[in-house]
């Protein structure tokens, strides 16, 4: 069995992925948007928008979609991705590079469980922790 973990966006899922495997290193994007669908979605606001998209990240995968159109919901409201990276200079560049335009949660430091630890809020409203191991 594999976890997953899947988030979803109000509009932003393209940029927000794009961004995603710029910073992290990701490879193999995959989207799909929702005007790809059978007969297409002609609902007012899905041009652009994403109703699938998948990123590896190292051996685990990172997968999103937009809400359907029309869809209220709170964007990663309550849930957080955990990233760890090989050493602190890579962990401290991924944390900067998602803190830009969001908000610093735990600012990155050593820990005692950890030599690099640090929780942050993206522009896209993903909360991540990002690690390295002890």
């Amino acid at each position: 069995m594999t976890t997953h973990p899947y988030l979803h966006f109000q509009g932003c899922c393209a940029e927000a992925m794009a961004a995603y495997a710029e910073i992290l290193g990701g490879t193999d994007l995959r989207m799909l948007p929702y005007s790809a669908m059978p007969g297409g979605d002609a609902r007012p606001g899905a041009d652009g928008r994403i109703m699938h998209a998948e990123l590896s990240l190292g051996s685990g995968r990172l997968m999103a979609s937009d809400f359907p159109p029309g869809m209220e919901g709170d964007a990663q409201a309550a849930v957080s991705i955990m990233q760890a990276a090989p050493d602190v200079g890579t962990a401290s560049g991924w944390f900067d590079r998602l803190a830009e335009g969001g908000a610093v949660i735990q600012p990155f430091g050593p820990t005692f469980f950890s030599p690099g630890f640090g929780m942050v809020k993206d522009r896209f409203g993903t909360h991540w922790i990002i690690s390295t191991p002890a």
